[in-house]
C-alpha cells in the first residue's frame, strides 16, 4: 500500500509539473486485462501447397498478453489509443503519465505489455517479438468493448514501440491482413525505414535532432519517398533534443548503450500539444 501511495504521489507531482489535468475518478483506471496477439495468418500460397501435398496445417495461435486499460467516466463509446512501450519495458511515463493524459482528453487507453507473458525484462540488446501482432491483438480486444468506438482507434508507440507503430501502418504490410484497422498513428522517436514509403493512415512522428538511437535523416528520407496518394506523415524534429525527451523520469539524463536519454522541458510540452491536436483532428473531428 505504501508503495502504491508513493507511486500515485509521484505521478501527481509529475502531472502538476507538466501541467496535465488528470480526471478525478476515471472508471476502471489501470485495470489489468488479458488478451492475445493476432496470430500470423497463413498465406494463400502456403495453404494451396499444403492442400496439394495432403498436409494438415496447424492453426496459428496468438501469444497471450496482458495490458493496462484506462477509460474516461461514462458509457461511451469513446475513441481509443493503443500504446506500445519501448525495448526497456513499462517505464512510468508510458504506463502512468500518458494514459492519464489521454484519458483526460477523452480517450480509452490500452497500454500493451509485450514482455511479461514472454518472460522478457529488457530487449534493448536482443531481438524483439513482432509487436505489430500485439498491437492488432489489442485493437481486436478493444473492438469487442461496448465503450470503445472501434472505428476511431489510434496506435501510439515509443522508441521500439514507435518503430512497431510504423511497421504496423505501412502500406502492403501486415495491416492488410487484419480485420480491424487503426485510424491514425503516433510514433515517438522511432527508427524509420528510409525505404518504407507510403502509410495506410495519417502518422505523426516526433523525434529529436540529437537522437543517435533514432536518426532523423532516415525519417526525412522516408517522407521524401511518399507518393501523392499516401496519407499524410508529419515529422516534428525538436532541436537540442535526445531520445526519451518526453519522459520526466529522465530529467537528469543517462547514457544507455552509447545513447543519451534525456527529458527536455521545452520539447516535451510542445510534442504533447502536437499529439493532442493530431488525435483530435483524426479521431474526433
Amino acid at each position: 500500500m505504501e508503495a502504491s501511495v508513493k507511486t500515485a504521489g509521484f505521478v501527481l507531482c509529475l502531472a502538476a509539473f507538466l501541467g496535465v489535468t488528470l480526471p478525478a475518478n476515471p472508471a476502471d483506471a489501470d485495470e489489468l486485462v488479458r488478451f492475445e496477439s493476432v496470430p500470423a495468418k497463413l498465406s494463400p500460397l502456403r495453404i494451396r501447397k499444403a492442400a496439394e501435398q495432403g498436409e494438415i496445417l496447424a492453426q496459428p495461435q496468438g501469444t497471450p498478453l496482458q495490458g493496462y486499460l484506462s477509460r474516461p467516466e461514462g458509457d461511451g463509446p469513446f475513441p481509443a489509443v493503443v500504446v506500445l512501450h519501448g525495448c526497456d519495458g513499462m517505464r512510468l511515463s508510458v504506463k502512468e503519465l500518458w494514459p492519464k493524459r489521454l484519458v483526460s482528453w477523452g480517450y480509452v487507453v490500452l497500454v500493451v505489455d509485450s514482455f511479461t507473458t514472454r518472460n522478457i525484462t529488457d530487449a534493448c540488446q536482443s531481438s524483439l517479438p513482432d509487436r505489430v501482432f500485439d498491437a492488432y491483438g489489442a485493437l481486436e480486444f478493444l473492438s469487442k468493448s461496448s465503450f470503445v468506438d472501434a472505428q476511431r482507434v489510434a496506435l501510439m508507440g515509443f522508441s521500439a514501440g514507435g518503430t512497431a507503430t510504423l511497421e504496423g501502418t505501412k502500406i502492403e504490410g501486415n495491416e492488410q491482413l487484419m480485420d480491424h484497422k487503426f485510424r491514425a498513428a503516433v510514433a515517438y522517436y522511432p527508427v524509420c525505414a528510409a525505404t518504407q514509403g507510403d502509410a495506410t493512415v495519417p502518422i505523426l512522428i516526433l523525434t529529436g535532432d540529437r537522437d543517435n538511437w533514432s536518426p532523423t535523416e532516415r525519417c526525412r528520407k522516408r517522407l521524401a519517398r511518399l507518393s501523392d496518394d499516401s496519407p499524410p506523415i508529419e515529422l516534428n524534429i525538436y532541436k537540442g533534443t535526445y531520445h526519451d525527451f518526453d519522459a520526466p523520469e529522465f530529467a537528469v539524463g543517462r547514457k544507455v548503450l552509447g545513447h543519451i536519454e534525456k527529458y527536455n522541458p521545452d520539447a516535451a510540452p510542445k510534442s504533447i500539444r502536437s499529439v493532442h491536436a493530431f488525435l483530435r483532428k483524426y479521431l474526433l473531428d
